[in-house]
């Protein structure tokens, strides 16, 4: 038995190991770069060099948007958790556990009510980290409630939007969120209030054929996906290939649906506020 090698240098080791934090580094999801986090992190949570925006939870976009990080949250009402009794692999129930584990939010909206710039806002965030942002009835009632507090407290309504859709666990139910919504984006225009949407990656499925697409003014964080159904499944249905870019914001905005497709580094809603007081 050598002991020095195998006694005391492993000895030494442990006397001198540094621990180093897990997310120390993160890795550009576009180009694959290693980047220090706390570069990350100062630069909005844009990779700095390739401008890849990364996926933010909704605590962390309220914390970018509103005045010193600060905010009310605004509570939202309670719904029937598994109104259809839902079952495939897992229990929907069970779903809903793991993903209020995961991201501590009751469903996969987060409203707050605050300043940015010094101008009071109602700000609704999507979290996509909550069974993908989808749309069901927590979320629309959240989404109902984020425009009645616009209402009454005559703020504009900002939306950042991250949603893979209506989710399929509440079957027509998730539907008839889609024009409950509307219902709610049309009241904000008849009290001629804003409504500005922040479109992020992705923003597909019912939520853009409903309520991310009604804003006064939309905006898009650079290379998010952007549409209804995706890429391959219009390719299999038209038969045809698809533009390069095609749905992506830079694509949207190049055709009119988006108005701004920039590094959003800041709270985007000052940036759009004069173009929507010229209008």
């Amino acid at each position: 038995m050598n002991w020095i090698s195998e006694v005391v240098r492993p000895k030494i080791k442990t006397l001198f190991k540094r621990e180093s934090p897990d997310n120390l580094w993160i890795k550009c999801p576009e180009t694959g770069q290693m980047v220090f986090h706390k570069d990350v992190e100062a630069n909005g949570w844009v990779i700095p060099g390739s401008n890849h925006h990364m996926r933010l939870d909704a605590v962390q976009r309220l914390k970018m948007t509103f005045d010193s990080g600060t905010w009310l949250d605004v509570p939202l009402p309670e719904v029937a958790a598994d109104p259809l009794k839902f079952r495939d692999e897992k229990r929907y129930l069970d779903r809903l556990k793991d993903a209020k584990a995961k991201t501590g939010l009751q469903d996969a909206f987060k409203i707050g009510y605050g300043r940015v710039d010094e101008l009071p806002m109602t700000v609704a965030v999507q979290d996509f980290g909550f069974m993908g942002g989808s749309l069901g009835m927590a979320a629309g009632e959240a989404f109902i409630k984020g425009a009645e507090t616009a209402l009454d407290k005559k703020t504009p309504y900002v939306l950042f939007a991250a949603s893979g859709g209506a989710r399929m666990q509440e079957g027509i139910l998730s539907l008839m969120q889609m024009p409950r919504t509307t219902v709610a984006v049309r009241r904000l225009k008849q009290a001629r209030l804003p409504y500005l949407v922040v479109l992020t990656n992705p923003t597909t499925g019912g939520v853009t054929a409903s309520y991310a697409m009604l804003g006064d003014i939309h905006l898009a964080e650079p290379g998010a996906l952007i549409g209804f159904a995706g890429p391959r499944v219009i390719e299999q249905t038209i038969r045809e290939k698809l533009p390069d870019g095609f749905q992506r914001a830079e694509y949207l905005k190049e055709h009119g649906m988006v108005r701004l497709c920039r590094i959003l580094t800041k709270a985007p809603v000052a940036a759009a506020m004069p173009a929507l007081a010229a209008e």
